[in-house]
């Protein structure tokens, strides 16, 4: 979120990445393999420099490889540098899983390798086909450059390597793919954004397979098909740090064993609470609580099904995290709306951000209770790190700290109090690259707020705090609301004035006790010299140098801005409008080869004060920045993109790229487009396509013109009708993701999942498969009342009317696709446990009887599931499972009913039926006829059941 206004305000530093013929590099000595050991499923060597490289400094002399075959389908290779200790990704961020030592020879991919000079190949055991191999490209390992380069076939598809907003499949001619995170506003084709999964899919014909490069430093990953060649080469130039590869084996013939292999490694994806998967709405711009509880009111009236509000950074006093303004947005009164949300069984959801802002004079504060515990990100000589961020100058929790995540936990159980604070049901973060407005090099944030005008200053007078909302009048509490301050709790205004204070309303500063003393903090506080910046004790400041005294990795003589291999970094060089990278963590890392973990840090720290806060419940954290294995503890949104329709597009690459490749399944693009304005038939489709993403949420920015589903005709119908199905199909999708959770199945994949031999399907990005059976194929082109889409050779069934679609492996055109309507088709083979209609929250849809739909395929067979429990709890003492099987016009229904759906099968749904049949349903032995009735035209067959959904049962037809 929020570049915005911002964005350009300072001068920017354009990328300046390293070029040089890849010959050059091709044609340095390389590695000798010795003293070769093999041991069970291990392989140790010594790889010896043959001669100098030196493109990118001193080549290392002697390096240590080693290779485990950890399971049947994985292999883990490592090459690193025994003569000193250089940085690993740590296993407190990335846990490495446990192997367990397959014999080669059980194996269904085999390492081999080459002397001299040392080259290695990964084969598929079964056919010999190399799937990764260095072959004439030798590995390069310098104290600030690592290369390693492969041979893949010509036109090679290559998946993932994330994330980017460029095509799903990736292209192959002279493309490079930068892994750093940034503040990517307007998430820009062709540029690194804000998230790093060094993890790519390779699909053959002949089969899929894996490569993850665990690695968090700086790098380039570079695909090109060299004139005259008939290769595909992937190279990884990477800025630090070892070579540390896992290759994983996939399958020759289903793709989906891939993603499960990548889970097992990764780790598997949080199970999300039930009511998640309803509509979220939020806007960067409701001005105060009244606009709030507006849009609230106004999605009611409209019959759109709003699950959850959403409020960003506008809630802060003076954008400072943990506080709420006094005069816009009064305790009493969010208090009020928060417990309407929860009366009507709707939820709320809050922005948070890392930096911290800077108050040296303030006794109450999140800067104060941190610095208590020491838990910020220092400069090399132990003073705290200064950045600047919408507070102004700012500090950030140092996630290395083991105080900073209980002092982040202490912070929401403070603020998010549920009987004194704010009490949300899910958590928003955001700016987490970590994000910095301060222009490279940031020598004097303080400055630079001024010139910023940061934190900027409200434009709109304070409502009236007794202003009615809901239709009511205000709370009791509500109309001393200026005098209010929560004395008890943090959910108050700040105490204090930050760098542009001054022209503050004084009725906006909290009158607590500790106000007086604490509002003359002034720009004078906070415009120190970078390194006298921070006030810190002594005991601090001796606590910092024994971290630095300790460090155990050396990058004396490095330069940790301009590297000699320079990434292709969109924001300039690496320490541009983010944390330096001498910025120095609690253990004595620094950000150089850390960066790109402080996202996924934040995450788990927040997951984990989240869950302290309602023990024992499932929670919602949705983040910006990723890295490798983030699913397992948080969802994402797909960051600051614009109001227009090349975004829309890109937003389904960039959904495959998460549910499909990172196991990142709770996922979503901000609806309708954050920046810039969106147009009515814009968001009409978008609102559609929105409701096939597991993550369903209409966001956009305070420089936009509103953008709510009811603000328009069409949108607002074009959203009832989604969410309408979308609400139908919300177990299915539940099933799902909770399947990925088990064993990372993706919840949304691209059409070749599910076709691997079809090659028209391998660049296909703009339809795509929503849990195992739903074929999404939606309107792109702008403006458009038409679409051009595949259908693969098989048997589809058209969602809006349940009509049989032989697909023959070619384009279909529909025509007349008004804007309020998506092309959706079930996949034949599939059956479907739907509620018969939707609701208007979650919790009423879960009172709401079930349709199967059987959608036979070719062989007249169709199975499906369907899973459920309570939706909130983390442990789950009752569970239903149950599975669905058609075949020989019997529907078998068969599964376990530990927890009690509630609600009856009120039907059944035979598709493709060429004539009227009789049913009759077999309980437990016992027999019954039903009620059916024939569609002709659509070839539906209606079957009444009308049973409790909670035993297992036959419907025959006859």
């Amino acid at each position: 979120m929020k570049l915005g206004l911002l964005a350009f305000a300072a001068a920017f530093y354009g990328a300046r990445a390293t070029y040089i013929d890849p010959s050059v590099l091709d044609a340095c000595p390389g590695y000798d393999a010795t003293n070769v050991s093999t041991s069970g499923a291990d392989l140790t060597a010594n790889l010896v420099l043959r001669g100098p490289c030196g493109v990118f400094g001193d080549d290392v002399k002697t390096l240590r490889l080693e290779v485990s075959y950890e399971t049947s389908t994985r292999i883990h290779l490592k090459i690193t540098d025994p003569s000193s200790t250089r940085y690993e990704v740590p296993d407190s961020v990335f846990a490495r899983p446990t192997p367990d030592a397959t014999p080669p020879q059980n194996a269904s991919i085999e390492f081999t390798y080459t002397s001299s000079p040392f080259s290695f190949s990964i084969l598929r055991a079964s056919t010999h086909e190399s799937l990764f191999s260095t072959g004439a490209h030798p590995i390069i390992f310098a104290p600030q450059y690592l290369r390693v380069k492969t041979d893949l076939p010509a036109h090679a598809n290559v998946y993932g390597l994330g994330e980017h907003t460029d095509t799903f499949r990736l292209p192959t001619l002279n493309f490079t793919r930068t892994l750093w995170s940034r503040d990517a506003y307007g998430v820009p084709n062709g540029t690194n954004l804000y998230g790093n999964h060094p993890v790519y899919f390779d699909h053959r014909t002949s089969g899929t397979h894996g490569v993850f490069f665990l690695n968090s430093n700086g790098m380039d990953i570079k695909l090109d098909e060299p004139e005259g060649s008939n290769t595909t080469t992937l190279e990884y130039n990477v800025v630090g740090g070892v070579i540390d590869m896992y290759f994983l084996a996939g399958s020759m013939t289903d793709p989906n064993e891939v993603a499960r292999q990548y889970a097992d490694l990764a780790g598997k994806p949080a199970e999300v609470p039930y009511w998640s998967l309803g509509l979220h709405q939020c806007r960067f711009g409701y001005e105060s609580f009244v606009d709030v509880a507006d849009v609230i009111v106004n999605y009611s009236k409209a019959n759109i099904p709003l699950e959850t509000m959403w409020t960003d950074i506008d809630y802060m006093y003076n954008r400072r995290v943990f506080t709420l303004d006094a005069d816009y947005f009064p305790t009493s009164r969010m208090r009020e709306i928060v417990d309407y949300l929860h009366a009507h069984d709707q939820q709320y959801v809050m922005m948070v951000d890392p930096a911290v802002a800077y108050l040296p004079n303030e006794a109450d504060s999140a800067y104060a209770r941190g610095s208590e515990k020491g838990v910020w990100l220092r400069y090399p000589n132990g003073s705290y790190y200064e950045g600047l961020v919408w507070p102004g100058v700012t500090v950030w929790p140092d996630w290395f700290n083991p105080d900073a995540s209980p002092f982040w936990t202490a912070e929401f159980a403070s603020f998010f109090n549920p009987s004194t604070g704010i009490d949300i049901d899910g958590a928003w973060i955001d700016m987490n690259e970590p994000s910095s407005f301060c222009v490279f090099p940031c020598t004097d944030p303080a400055q630079q707020a001024i010139e910023q005008n940061l934190p900027p200053q409200r434009t709109s007078s304070p409502p009236d705090p007794d202003t009615p909302i809901f239709g009511g009048t205000a709370s009791a509490t509500a109309s001393s609301s200026k005098a209010t301050t929560a004395s008890a709790s943090s959910a108050s205004a700040v105490s204090s004035v930050s760098v542009s204070a001054s022209s503050v309303p004084a009725s906006s500063i909290s009158t607590s006790a500790t106000s007086a003393s604490a509002s003359s903090a002034s720009v004078a506080a906070s415009s120190a010299p970078r390194a006298s910046a921070s006030a810190i004790s002594p005991r601090e400041k001796k606590i910092g140098a024994a971290k630095r005294e300790q460090q155990p990795i050396s990058h004396d003589g490095e330069d940790m801005n301009t590297p000699p291999y320079q990434i292709n970094n969109a924001a300039g060089v690496l320490s541009s409008k983010t944390a330096d990278t001498d910025a120095t963590h609690y253990n004595g890392l620094i950000e150089y080869d850390t960066h790109n973990l402080y996202g996924t840090m934040m995450s788990a720290a927040t997951r984990e004060a989240m869950l302290a806060r309602r023990p024992g419940l499932r929670t919602l954290v949705i983040t910006r920045s990723t890295f490798a294995g983030a699913g397992a503890r948080v969802g994402k949104w797909l960051g600051d993109n614009f109001s227009t329709w090349w975004h829309y597009r890109a937003s389904i690459a960039g959904l495959l790229g998460m549910t499909t490749v990172y196991q990142v399944p709770m996922v979503g693009s901000d609806i309708c487009g954050y920046a810039e304005n969106t147009t009515e038939n814009l968001c009409a489709r978008w609102a559609m396509l929105g409701a096939f993403s597991p993550f369903m949420r209409n966001h956009n920015a305070d420089t936009s013109i509103s953008q709510e589903f009811y603000r328009w005709p069409t949108v607002a119908q074009a959203a009832r009708n989604a969410l309408n199905i979308r609400y139908r199909l919300l177990d299915y999708l539940y099933t799902a993701l909770h399947q990925a959770s088990v064993d990372g199945t993706p919840v949304a994949s691209p059409l070749w999942f599910a076709y691997p031999s079809d090659a028209n399907t391998f660049g296909i990005d703009l339809q795509y498969l929503f849990g195992p059976s739903v074929l999404v194929s939606p309107v792109t082109e702008d403006d458009a009342t038409s679409v051009s889409f595949y259908l693969p050779n098989d048997r589809f069934y058209d969602f809006a009317t349940l009509a049989p679609v032989e697909g023959t492996g070619a384009q279909v055109t529909l025509e007349n696709v008004n804007f309020t309507s998506i092309p959706l088709h079930i996949k034949g083979g599939s059956v479907l446990p739907l509620r018969v209609s939707g609701a208007m929250t979650t919790k009423a849809l879960r009172a709401t009887d079930f349709e199967l739909v059987v959608a036979p395929g070719r062989n007249g067979r169709a199975t499906g599931k369907l899973y459920a429990d309570d939706g909130v709890s983390l442990t789950q003492n009752k569970t239903t499972q149950v599975d669905f099987a058609f075949a020989n016009n019997v529907l078998s229904v068969k599964g376990s009913f530990g927890y009690p759906l509630g609600v009856n099968v009120r039907r059944v749904r035979v598709l493709g039926a060429k004539r009227p049949l009789g049913a009759e349903l077999s309980i437990a032995g016992k027999g019954k006829n039903l009620k059916v009735t024939w569609d002709k035209t659509p070839q539906v067959l209606n079957v009444d059941v009308g049973i409790v959904f909670g035993q297992d049962f036959q419907i025959k037809l006859s």
